[in-house]
């Protein structure tokens, strides 16, 4: 499972992954913009993410970390935001693993400073998501692009190979990249 953490909007993704080959489950978002109590809104991150959980049983959870901005009030409140899914997941005993922004792009595009739209395009190519699957909003793309960079870190094997990131992937399989 992966999340994009927000205040205003929640991102969510849940892979299943068979025979080493990840699909989607589900992905979605959570608006929060509605509530005007930032306590509110962190109440009801919790108890979505106990949900996801207690609907999916997903085994790791996968957190898009905060990036550091000049708003230290936005930092709080979405470190705060973080800290909560997180703490859904401790309370479930679901381990937890964090990828910087730019780890994400770099594992799902091979370019960290992709823009959203093309990682949600590569998303859909790479786990052939229909186009009528595809969400507009980018944060649910985010959160799944979480979890699929948590996939790849894990280690992909197809077959008896084994590959540690996505370039390594791009190194070992020249034939299979287009540029």
């Amino acid at each position: 499972m992966g999340i994009d953490p927000g205040t205003q909007v929640m991102g969510y993704g849940i892979l299943r992954v068979l025979d080493n080959k990840p699909s989607m489950m589900a992905m979605g978002v959570m608006e929060l913009g509605k509530y005007g109590d930032h306590y509110l809104k962190l109440a009801k991150i919790y108890a979505r993410v106990i949900g996801l959980i207690d609907e999916f049983l997903p085994d790791e959870l996968a957190i898009e970390s905060p990036f550091f901005g000049k708003n230290v009030q936005s930092m709080l409140k979405l470190g705060r935001a973080q800290g909560v899914a997180m703490a859904a997941a401790i309370s479930r005993d679901i381990p937890i693993h964090e990828y910087a922004p730019l780890k994400i792009k770099m594992a799902i595009t091979g370019n960290g400073r992709a823009a959203k739209e093309q990682v949600a395009y590569m998303l859909q190519q790479i786990l052939r998501i229909p186009d009528e699957q595809m969400l507009t909003q980018l944060d649910a793309s985010d959160g799944l692009a979480a979890a699929l960079c948590h996939f790849y870190q894990s280690g992909i094997t197809t077959g008896d190979r084994k590959y540690s990131n996505w370039q390594d992937f791009a190194n070992k399989n020249q034939n299979k990249v287009r540029k």
